[in-house]
């Protein structure tokens, strides 16, 4: 039974990743560390946790070592529209982390899941039908760390022989875990301001386009390729994925067939706008569809009604 490792597991995915692994590895098997207490008891109380900094290598390589972890699922991570904010410490932690997880992974052999983004693309990328092997010349600090991460995987996994795959996540809209500093977190606000208060002020103008994935199909994507044929991978690190491209008129439509008294404004935050401008608006995932047969679940309207389904049963119980 393969024994895991997830480093930024209170995280917006590491949190609802490390249960699904739970489920599926058993959760003993299972380790989720980070830098904050878990707020959920469920994560908490569920399997083991460690407190790490995976800036610090030093308690993550004892963590890695007492275990015995097989794979690491390295989530820790600094977003986008934070990174702005903070750009050294997102160097820190999305280069420095990286590069500690990958160094501890060489000597301990294990298998490194890495996710990088559409962040890592730039104004000059093709921004329709985006190509999976492409310039990437992003303006973010937070762009500039996953294309520096993408490199540096690409090496480690050449020049040393370690596992490492990871996809280009698109934007994650989760009913769980709430927004984390990211650009395309409208696209989780609108939820629950729709529940809460029928009504919601975008920071994205209308008609900007980003490509969008419901969590679970972002949990699917990443077991799925870690547990994927290792000879039918041509690209391992860095693949293009999606599941949606839509713009934020086009949510607040569908949200509002369930709730007509939705309405929406604008009051477009201009960091966050450019980060968006750069970003591809639909992503080409066909390398991952042949190379180890990526294949979304949730469209715009499955995935809406999903969302409401579970926000609207926790605004009930006095959970929002």
């Amino acid at each position: 039974m393969k024994r895991i490792l997830v480093t930024g597991a209170v995280g917006q995915i590491g949190s609802e990743l490390t249960m699904t692994l739970r489920d599926r590895y058993g959760a003993d098997n299972v380790v989720a560390s980070g830098r904050k207490t878990p707020p959920s008891a469920a994560l908490r109380d569920s399997g083991p946790f460690e407190w790490v900094d995976c800036t610090d290598p030093a308690p993550v390589a004892e963590v890695v070592g007492r275990y015995r972890i097989d794979v690491i699922y390295h989530l820790a991570a600094i977003l986008s529209a934070v990174g702005e904010a903070k750009p050294s410490l997102a160097w820190n932690v999305n280069i420095n982390g990286l590069y500690h997880v990958l160094e501890i992974a060489r000597e301990h052999h294990c298998a490194v899941f890495v996710p990088s983004s559409i962040g890592a693309f730039g104004l000059s990328t093709p921004l329709d039908n985006t190509p999976q092997d492409t310039i990437q010349r992003p303006n973010t600090m937070y762009g500039v760390t996953k294309v520096a991460g993408e490199l540096l995987c690409d090496y480690y996994c050449k020049r040393f022989g370690v596992d490492i795959r990871g996809v280009r996540f698109p934007g994650i809209i989760s009913n769980v875990t709430p927004p984390g500093g990211g650009t395309t977190d409208y696209a989780v606000e609108i939820f629950y301001e729709a529940i809460k208060h029928q009504r919601y002020t975008c920071y994205l103008k209308e008609g900007t386009y980003l490509d969008m994935m419901y969590m679970p199909d972002a949990l699917k994507a990443a077991i799925d390729l870690m547990e994927a044929d290792a000879s039918r991978l041509v690209h391992r690190n860095a693949f293009n994925v999606t599941a949606m491209s839509f713009a934020p008129e086009h949510v607040f439509a569908e949200i509002k067939r369930h709730i007509p008294e939705l309405t929406m404004d604008f009051q477009v935050d201009p960091v966050r706008q450019a980060i968006a401008e750069s970003w591809p608006n639909k992503m080409d995932d066909s390398c991952a569809r042949q190379e180890w047969g990526w294949s979304p679940e949730y469209d715009l309207p499955r995935m809406t009604a999903d969302m409401l389904a579970v926000l609207g049963a926790r605004h009930r119980r006095g959970e929002l």
